[in-house]
């Protein structure tokens, strides 16, 4: 059976000039096609015994033919040539329109460019590129079509590889194609279909080629998880085009999104674009950058959609190091009550609705103004200022503390003078982005339980922070939350955020 590597090379000739050599004539022309059964199809031939250009195309078996040059050979062996691609295929540099696939984990075998290929025959085409798409894992997906949403009419499908992009063009090949292999590539369990709102997609499959779409990952319904996540609960107003999904959560400058914004410019304004053939070269590569985001895109979102469960594995591995003496409740009856670093999920939600509501505009129906945020003030400004001083002050208050608790530790009996002159300290896990700091014993807030929202609490009577007496209290300026916790030590989280204490 034939390799890919096969069809490859006979695709190489493609668009070149031979000279072909019969037992009764010499002939010259441009190679329309080359098969794998030993025909090949010439244009714009020339008998060259007579010096007659003949009409139309001409058709050779392999059992007629004796010889085969061609003359432009020095041409072909030129690297710069052979790096050149055929109107067949085309290349999109991965650093000008994938740029953040450098940050991503991708294996070595990554290329410098992703090529895009334009299936509009069963003859050479259509087979490798079906057997490329089975080998697959992950592919994405887009179509595109004339007629109004769920019923409109397919005409081309666009199936992402890795580095390789595949444009079927379905007004041509037509049903025959989903029977020869692209219905089983859709329909498999096998492979991840990656598409940006597969509603419309998958009803055109359905209803006019009855193609089931299945395994599918959809960007959009991901995107709005996360911003309901994000938001402790909330829905946005409405859904995200593939543009802004891009831009959000890949950080693509927009203008390496123009074509993201053209498609949807003529999706708007001139659908039957697509029924125009031969289609402009413009239009292929249009279609091709619409789905080589996908895949990158869907790891993404995938980190942001785990981001709490991770956040939360973290704490349970890091555990034994918050809490050096592990003690056990005399109620507890089998271990497997719910952890308090689990409980305080729901004041996350809280905070983070709190936020959300402060953030965005809420709607009539409760749903939040995604794209209209609210302007920021100049009093949050300030009050962010105010807090990174603080942050400074704090970080000298910690030098004095510390000094006092080795001076603690020399004494007698450090153990009672410890408990006698110094204050309970707590320890503080936080759940959130961050990361925690040792810091000396605090001292309990006076007056019972209280809330802090991303400020530093000072001790009353505490002027500065070379003060020997002053003592410095915890802050958290990310989305997590502290709970009380061991002694001796306690944790100083940075970020964004609120601290909860509790005994």
């Amino acid at each position: 059976m034939a390799s890919l590597e096969d069809y490859h090379f006979l695709e190489s000739f493609k668009r070149k000039r031979i000279k072909l050599t019969t037992k009764l004539c010499v002939f010259t022309g441009v190679v329309q096609r080359i098969s794998l059964n030993k025909t090949i199809v010439l244009e714009d031939v020339v008998e060259e015994t007579r010096n007659t250009k003949l009409c139309g195309a001409k058709l050779f078996f392999g059992h007629e033919i004796l010889n085969i040059e061609i003359p432009n050979l020095a041409k072909l062996e030129d690297p710069v040539q052979q790096s050149r691609p055929n109107p067949g295929q085309q290349m999109l540099p991965v650093a000008e329109f994938q740029p953040y696939r450098r940050s991503l984990l991708l294996d070595d075998e990554d290329e410098q460019h992703v090529n895009y290929v334009v299936v509009d025959e069963f003859h050479e085409k259509f087979g490798p590129a079906v057997m490329h798409i089975k080998k697959q894992q992950v592919v994405g997906i887009g179509s595109d079509g004339v007629g109004v949403f769920q019923h409109e009419r397919l005409c081309w499908l666009q199936i992402a590889t890795k580095n390789k992009v595949y444009l079927f063009d379905i007004l041509l090949l037509g049903s025959r194609a989903f029977k020869n292999g692209l219905s089983m590539i859709l329909e498999s369990k096998h492979i991840l279909k990656v598409i940006h709102d597969c509603r419309g997609i998958a009803g055109s499959l359905l209803a006019q080629f009855g193609v089931s779409l299945t395994n599918v990952f959809d960007t959009q319904i991901a995107d709005v998880l996360h911003f309901y996540e994000e938001t402790g609960g909330y829905l946005p107003d409405r859904v995200s085009t593939l543009e802004e999904v891009v831009s959000f959560h890949l950080k693509m400058p927009l203008y390496h999104l123009s074509s993201l914004k053209i498609k949807a410019q003529l999706v708007r304004e001139d659908r039957e674009v697509w029924y125009v053939r031969p289609c402009p070269a413009p239009l292929l590569k249009v279609m091709a950058l619409s789905v080589i985001h996908l895949q990158p895109l869907r790891l993404v979102l995938l980190d942001a959609l785990m981001s709490d469960y991770t956040t939360l594995v973290n704490f349970y591995l890091s555990g034994n190091q918050d809490t050096p003496v592990p003690t056990q409740n005399i109620n507890s009856r089998s271990g497997l009550e719910l952890p308090r670093e689990l409980r305080e999920l729901e004041v996350i939600r809280q905070e983070r609705q709190e936020w959300a509501v402060g953030h965005y505009p809420v709607t009539e129906d409760g749903l939040l103004e995604r794209y209209k945020p609210r302007p920021s003030t100049e009093t949050e400004a300030q009050s962010t200022d105010a807090d990174l001083e603080q942050s400074s002050a704090a970080s000298c208050q910690l030098e004095e503390i510390s000094s006092q608790l080795e001076a603690a530790s020399s004494m007698t009996s450090p153990s009672q003078d410890l408990q006698k002159n110094l204050p309970i300290s707590t320890t503080f896990p936080v759940l959130g982005r961050g990361f925690n700091i040792s810091t000396p014993p605090l001292q309990p807030p006076r007056g019972g339980l209280k809330n802090t929202v991303g400020k530093i609490n000072p001790e009353p009577g505490a002027s500065s922070c070379l003060d020997s007496e002053s003592q410095a209290q915890p802050i958290s300026i990310m989305a997590g939350v502290a709970t009380t916790g061991s002694y001796p030590f306690s944790a100083m989280s940075m970020g964004r955020g609120f601290l909860h204490t509790s005994q």
